[in-house]
């Protein structure tokens, strides 16, 4: 098994800057929504996500207060 030794820079989306990052992202959206491949939300789906965030939401307050 051969190791690489780490060179300490940045590969790859690290050495990127958050522009370049964002704009790589946008384009593969983009191209999903295009493609008809992209996640479409239930209203199940996005009621269990609002419930979910609310419930955490929730719980942050209470931690906060004490």
């Amino acid at each position: 098994m051969i190791l690489r030794q780490s060179t300490g820079r940045a590969r790859g989306l690290a050495a990127m800057s958050v522009e370049r990052r964002r704009e790589i992202a946008s384009k593969g959206g983009r191209t999903s929504q295009a493609r008809g491949t992209a996640h479409q939300w239930t209203a199940e789906e996005a009621s269990a996500a609002g419930k979910k965030g609310s419930a955490r939401y929730a719980q942050r307050r209470q931690e906060e207060a004490r």
